[in-house]
């Protein structure tokens, strides 16, 4: 399959389809299908080593699976097509490198490029964010590499957010927080206005709000319930 007769507004914000995945001869993913709805909150559960953060991967063209189609928006990934798909794409990994400098020049360095030009202005929500995020200001000075994983984790959903981003991959999003902050970081992530979420969690707040939760089993099988 090259195409699907979806059209962005009405397709899935993501789908794959027959996923299968090997990594040096060892089945990470087999038959692994999915769908990701516009507006929708699925969360990826399980064991590890059971190929959840693959699954965000593959999302992002990071891993080509061996078998099966991806698409975003209706658009398959493709070679020619995952550049372009990317930029619709929020991905926050369990360990965010945010590189060098300053936060205050991490968080600006996005809209130097030309197609987040438009957005500079959305600079201006970075204080309001930081304090709903429970982040001092005094942050924005400090070197990125000072920064302890919750602050990262955080930092790098507070960029999303400014870049407007409308799907985004989050793998184990509040694992590195106290329950407080885990509470507010999901509570706003759940009134973001139709953001798609796909998640690998274990935070049961967030197994329990989620629509959907797709559970994958050895086998390589997935449930969804």
């Amino acid at each position: 399959m090259n195409q699907t007769t979806e059209t962005p507004a009405t397709a899935p914000a993501i789908e794959m389809k027959d996923i299968l995945v090997r990594f040096q001869g060892k089945t990470v993913l087999n038959g692994f299908s999915m769908r990701l709805l516009p507006g929708e909150k699925v969360v990826l559960t399980g064991d590890s080593g059971l190929g959840k953060s693959t699954v965000l991967r593959c999302a992002l063209g990071f891993v080509i699976p061996d078998e099966g189609d991806i698409f975003i928006q209706g658009q398959r990934v493709l070679p020619e097509s995952v550049w372009t798909l990317r930029t619709l794409l929020a991905y926050v990994p369990q360990e965010p490198e945010l590189g060098n400098g300053t936060l205050e020049e991490w968080f600006k360095a996005p809209f130097s490029f030309r197609a987040n030009l438009g957005l500079r202005k959305n600079l201006e929500r970075l204080p309001a964010l930081l304090e709903r995020f429970s982040l001092s200001p005094d942050l924005l000075r400090k070197e990125v590499g000072t920064l302890s994983g919750g602050e990262k984790q955080r930092a790098a959903l507070i960029s999303a957010i400014l870049l407007q981003r409308k799907i985004f991959l989050l793998d184990e999003p509040t694992s590195a927080l106290d329950s407080k902050n885990g509470k507010k970081v999901l509570e706003f992530l759940f009134t973001i206005p139709d953001a798609s979420i796909l998640a690998v969690s274990h935070d049961h707040t967030f197994l329990h709000r989620a629509d959907q939760v797709i559970e994958l089993f050895r086998k390589g099988e997935n449930h969804a319930r």
